[in-house]
């Protein structure tokens, strides 16, 4: 491997892991000590990872997101059994908005098999998906492409959003807790998750459970303005009594 190989290596693995030691990475690798901890600091400097006793870990601060090709590998059953559950929320005849993200699709691929659905999306992964589907009315928001993740964001596809009316909404993110909210390290994601607040009828924030405690530099919402949130059963028992807290349902998914 190249050395940024080598470095988005590291950070693939710590998204799946969460903690790795320095001598586990020079065995994956079949690198030197040296090379591993050069790697390491660089990831450092880029506000990445941080050092700890075990090795090293993700910074909670996220600065930066996998791309979609590479997030989709990572947690893939929890995605997977989140997004049939989350299916089984939408009824016959509904406006369903699908946000750009891995476990949004999940949901795409159980909503291809329905009837009577209109789907909106800003998720180039999920319209393609759905092109093939007669029998289900697709839209898509058009608007600032990016490229990393295969979606579009910013004012012109919030500006889309604002002229419909959406009965209910799966929101992603890579980064929420109950201090930061929801939120983000692009700013042009805000916009459109903002404009989803404002048009749709019931909110459901998807995530699996490693993303909780991270967060972004941009502030979407705090987590109360969720109707829902689905998550896997990892999510700790103390972190599930707060949210119930809340006035919103909290529904964990066995995997």
């Amino acid at each position: 491997m190249i050395p940024s190989e080598r470095r988005d290596f590291i950070y693939r693995h710590l998204h799946e892991y969460k903690t790795v030691s320095i001598s586990m990475l020079v065995e994956l690798l079949n690198v030197s000590h040296m090379t591993v901890r050069r790697d390491i600091r660089i990831l450092e400097e880029e506000g990445k990872v941080i050092s700890s006793t075990d090795g090293i870990q993700l910074n909670d601060a996220l600065r930066q997101e996998l791309p979609w090709s590479e997030k989709a590998h990572i947690h893939h059953r929890h995605k997977r059994a989140i997004g049939k559950y989350a299916a089984s929320l939408v009824e016959d005849g509904q406006v369903v908005y699908l946000d750009a993200g891995t476990t949004t699709f999940e949901v795409a691929q159980v909503l291809a098999e329905r009837f009577n659905l209109t789907i909106v999306t800003n998720d180039f992964s999920i319209s393609q998906y759905l092109m093939s589907k007669p029998q289900l009315n697709l839209f898509h928001t058009g608007g600032q492409v990016d490229k990393r993740n295969y979606s579009c964001v910013g004012k012109s596809a919030a500006m889309v959003l604002h002229t419909l009316n959406i009965d209910i909404a799966f929101i992603s993110t890579s980064s929420w807790d109950l201090e930061h909210g929801i939120s983000t390290p692009h700013e042009e994601k805000v916009l459109v998750k903002q404009a989803l607040l404002k048009v749709a009828r019931r909110k459901v924030l998807l995530s699996d459970s490693s993303k909780y405690g991270k967060y972004g530099m941009f502030r979407v919402c705090p987590i109360s303005d969720m109707n829902d949130i689905v998550c896997d059963v990892r999510l700790p028992i103390s972190i599930q009594e707060k949210f119930q807290e809340l006035n919103l349902e909290l529904h964990i998914v066995n995997i």
